[in-house]
C-alpha cells in the first residue's frame, strides 16, 4: 500500500470517526438545529470573502461553535461547512483534507474550553491564528499526497514555504475577526447552550427571483451580506400594536393598582393567548410558559388573563403534541400546575408519564444538571416524587467543588443552574448549604449574578440565584456586594413601562427577562401554587374582549380549574396594593419574602427601556450611578454587545479592504501596463 493511499485511509477514518462521535452522542432537535445553522453561517462567511485569499471567518465560526456546543458538534459544522461551500468553489480531492481540517478545528475549540467557560478576547485570537497555522499545514501535506511524489522533509518544507504569505493571511485574519466579533458570538452560543432551550424560527422563503445566480460570487456577495446585517444592527425597534398596548397597560397600572410588571405582560399577549420572547413576534411554546409562572407568582392566574378569547393554556393544548424534551415537557407541566390544570390530562397527553420516561438510568435527564434539576421540580409540583430518590442523589453527586453546579458535570459552576438545583433539593442539606456560599461568592459589585464566572451580569441569572437562595429559606436581600442586594439589582432594570430590561446595556427578550423577574419581586420560586381564580376572566389589556366587558369562555376540552375567587379582603391586604411594588402576596415559604419596594427616585428604577439570543433592540443611556459599587458593575455589563453588529463591523472591515485593494491592484495594471 502506498503512502498516498493510507493518508486517504486516515483522512477516511477520522471523517467516519468524527460523524460517528457526533450521531452516538444522540444530539437533541435543538442542537441539531443549531450545527445546521452554524454551518450554513460559515459557508456564507467563506463564500462571502472569496474575494481575499485565505481570508476566511469560517475557521473562526468553527471554533466557537466547538467551545459553545462541544467536539462532536464542533467538528459536524467544520465538517459540512468544507463539504457544502466547495460547490462554490469545486470538489475534489481537497474536499476531505478541507473537511477534517475544519472538523479538527471544532475539536479544538472545545479542548479551549475546558480550561472554562469564560476564556479571554486574547486567548480566544490566540487560538483562532494558531488553528489558521494548523489547517494551513495539514493542507500543504495533503499536496503531497494528492499529487504523489517523494514523501520527504525537504519536499514538505518547501511547500510551506510557498504557502507562507497564505498561511499568515489566513492566520491575521483569524486573530482580526475573532478580537472583533469572538466574545460576542461565543457568549450568544454558550447562552443557548446554557438555558438548554431554544427558539426555533422558520426562516421566510426566498422568492424565486430572489434566489443568488452562479454570477453573483465574491465582492457582490459579501456586499449583501453586509448590506443586510448593517440594517438589521442599525434599524430601529418597529412599533406594532402589542407595544402600544403595552404602553397603554402600563398608563391604567397605576390607576388600576395592577403591578406595572404585570400589567406590561399581559399587554403584549398575542391573539392566540401566547407570548413570544419579544412584543410582536410569533408566539412561542417555551416564552407561553414562562410568561404563565410569571403571572402565577404575581397571584394572577394564567387561565384569566385571555387575548383574542383565548388563554394561555388554550395556546399550550394547541401545540401540545410537539412536547419532546425533558425540558419541553417539565417546563409546560410546571406552568399547567401552576395554573391548576391537570398535567397528566392535558390535550389527551400524560405529560407526567412522559416525563418519566425520559428518565435515564442513573437518575438524570439528558445528563445535564439543569435540565434533572427542573424535570425533579416539575414532578414534585404534579405530586409525582416518588422514585425522585435517585435523581437527586444524582444531582447531589454531580456537585463542584466550589458547591456549584454547572452545564454538564464537571463544568464551571453558574449562577443559573446552581439556583436551578437548589430548588429541586431539600432546603436545609449540605448540598443547598455548599450552594448557598457559591452563590454567595459568585455575586458581583452591585448585587447581581453573572452569566459564568467571566459572563455578563444580567437579571436573568441574578433571578435564578435568587430564586435558589428563598427556596432555602435564605433572604436575598442578605446577600449584597458593594452595598447592593440580589433584589436592588432586579429592581433596578424595571424600566417606566413596567418591562425588565436584561442588561444594563441589552434589552433583549423582554417578555422572558420580565417573566422571571415576576417571580423574584413576588418573593417566591419553583414550583409555583395556583393562584386564585378572578371572579370573572377578562381579556388582555386592549383586547376586543375586554372592550365588550364579557368574559371568554374556554376553548373547548379545556377543563378550567376549580380555584376559589380571591375575595376583597385577600386584595386589600395584598402588600403589593399597598405598596404599589411589582409581585402580589407571595406564597410564604420563608420569613423574608424579599418583596421590592417600591422606587423613589429615577436613579433606583434605571433608564427606560429590560435570553436567548436575539438581536438586543435599541437601549438607551442610563443615568449616572451615585454609588463606586454600581459604577464596577458596568464594565463587565457594557461589554455584552451585539453579536450581530459585531459581525458588521468585520464585514464592513472586509469591504473596505477589498476595495483599497482593488483601487491599488487598478492603480498597478494603468501604472505597469498602461491599461
Amino acid at each position: 500500500m502506498s503512502w498516498e493511499l493510507a493518508s486517504f485511509l486516515v483522512v477516511a477514518a477520522v471523517l467516519a470517526a468524527g460523524f460517528a462521535w457526533y450521531e452516538r452522542s444522540k444530539p437533541p432537535a435543538q442542537v441539531v438545529a443549531l450545527v445546521a445553522a452554524l454551518a450554513a453561517l460559515a459557508i456564507v462567511g467563506r463564500v462571502a470573502f472569496a474575494a481575499f485569499p485565505n481570508v476566511k471567518p469560517t475557521t473562526d465560526i468553527v471554533i466557537f461553535a466547538g467551545y459553545a456546543l462541544g467536539g462532536a458538534p464542533g467538528f459536524a459544522v467544520g465538517a459540512l461547512a468544507a463539504l457544502v461551500s466547495n460547490f462554490w468553489f469545486g470538489q475534489g480531492p481537497w474536499t476531505p483534507w478541507q473537511m477534517v481540517g475544519w472538523g479538527l478545528c471544532g475539536v479544538l475549540g472545545a479542548a479551549l474550553a475546558l480550561g472554562g467557560r469564560n476564556v479571554s478576547r486574547l486567548t480566544l485570537a490566540a487560538a483562532c491564528g494558531a488553528a489558521g497555522i494548523l489547517y494551513g499545514a495539514l493542507l500543504n501535506f495533503s499536496l503531497m499526497a494528492t499529487y504523489g511524489g517523494d514523501l520527504s522533509w525537504e519536499r514538505y518544507w518547501l511547500l510551506l514555504g510557498r504557502a507562507i504569505p497564505f498561511d499568515v493571511a489566513h492566520a491575521v485574519g483569524n486573530v482580526v475577526l475573532a478580537l472583533v466579533a469572538g466574545p460576542a458570538m461565543v457568549r450568544m452560543l454558550v447562552r443557548f447552550r446554557q438555558r438548554f432551550e431554544w427558539d426555533r424560527r422558520d426562516a421566510p422563503e426566498l422568492p424565486a427571483h430572489g434566489r443568488l445566480t452562479p454570477r453573483l460570487r465574491g465582492g457582490g456577495i459579501a456586499a449583501l451580506v453586509l448590506l443586510t446585517l448593517l440594517l438589521g444592527a442599525l434599524a430601529p425597534p418597529r412599533a406594532t400594536a402589542a407595544t402600544a398596548a403595552a404602553g397603554a397597560a402600563a398608563d391604567s397600572a397605576a390607576v388600576s393598582g395592577v403591578p406595572a410588571g404585570v400589567s406590561w405582560l399581559r399587554g403584549v399577549q398575542n391573539s392566540d393567548g401566547g407570548w413570544a420572547a419579544s412584543p410582536g413576534d410569533d408566539s412561542d411554546t417555551a416564552m407561553t410558559c414562562w410568561a404563565m409562572l410569571g403571572l402565577a407568582a404575581a397571584g394572577h392566574n394564567p387561565f384569566d388573563v385571555r387575548s383574542g378569547g383565548r388563554s394561555p393554556v388554550d395556546y399550550l393544548r394547541s401545540k401540545v403534541d410537539a412536547k419532546k424534551s425533558p425540558g419541553d415537557l417539565a417546563r409546560t407541566i410546571l406552568a399547567l400546575e401552576a395554573s391548576g390544570a391537570d398535567s397528566r390530562d392535558f390535550g389527551g397527553h400524560d405529560l407526567v408519564a412522559e416525563l418519566l420516561a425520559k428518565r435515564r438510568g442513573n437518575g438524570s435527564y439528558e445528563g445535564w444538571p439543569g435540565s434533572t434539576a427542573f424535570a425533579a421540580i416539575a414532578l414534585s409540583a404534579a405530586g409525582a416524587d416518588g422514585g425522585l430518590d435517585r435523581t437527586l442523589a444524582w444531582l447531589r453527586k454531580v456537585q463542584n467543588e466550589d458547591g456549584g453546579w454547572g452545564d454538564v458535570p464537571g463544568s464551571p459552576s453558574t449562577a443559573d443552574g446552581t439556583g436551578a438545583v437548589m430548588q429541586a433539593l431539600s432546603p436545609d442539606s449540605k448540598a443547598t448549604r455548599r450552594g448557598l456560599s457559591y452563590l454567595r461568592e459568585s455575586q458581583r459589585p452591585g448585587g447581581g449574578f453573572p452569566l459564568g464566572a467571566g459572563g455578563t451580569v444580567n437579571t436573568q441569572s441574578t433571578a435564578w440565584a435568587i430564586q435558589g437562595i428563598l427556596a432555602t429559606g435564605g433572604d436575598p436581600s442578605s446577600y449584597r456586594r458593594g452595598g447592593k442586594s440580589a433584589l436592588d439589582y432586579v429592581a433596578a432594570r424595571q424600566v417606566d413601562d413596567g418591562h425588565y430590561r436584561y442588561s444594563k446595556s441589552s434589552d433583549q427578550t423582554p417578555v422572558w427577562v420580565t417573566s422571571y423577574a415576576l417571580v423574584v419581586e413576588s418573593g417566591d420560586h419553583y414550583p409555583l401554587s395556583p393562584p386564585p381564580r378572578e371572579a370573572k376572566p377578562t381579556s388582555a389589556p386592549g383586547s376586543a374582549a375586554a372592550a365588550a366587558g364579557g368574559a371568554v369562555a374556554p376553548a373547548p376540552g379545556v377543563s378550567e380549574p376549580t380555584v376559589p375567587p380571591a375575595s376583597s379582603e385577600s386584595s386589600a391586604a395584598s402588600p403589593a396594593a399597598a405598596t404599589g411594588g411589582l409581585g402580589a402576596a407571595p406564597v410564604p415559604r420563608s420569613a423574608t419574602p424579599g418583596q421590592k419596594p417600591p422606587p423613589s427616585s429615577p436613579a433606583e428604577t434605571g433608564p427606560p427601556g429590560g435570553l436567548e439570543t436575539e438581536v438586543p433592540e435599541a437601549t438607551a443611556t442610563e443615568p449616572p450611578s451615585s454609588s463606586p459599587a454600581a459604577d464596577s458593575e458596568a464594565a463587565p455589563e457594557d461589554s455584552d454587545s451585539s453579536p450581530v453588529g459585531a459581525i458588521a463591523v468585520g464585514l464592513l472591515a472586509g469591504a473596505l479592504l477589498f476595495g483599497a485593494a482593488l483601487l491599488g491592484r487598478r492603480g498597478w495594471m494603468r501604472w505597469r501596463y498602461g491599461l
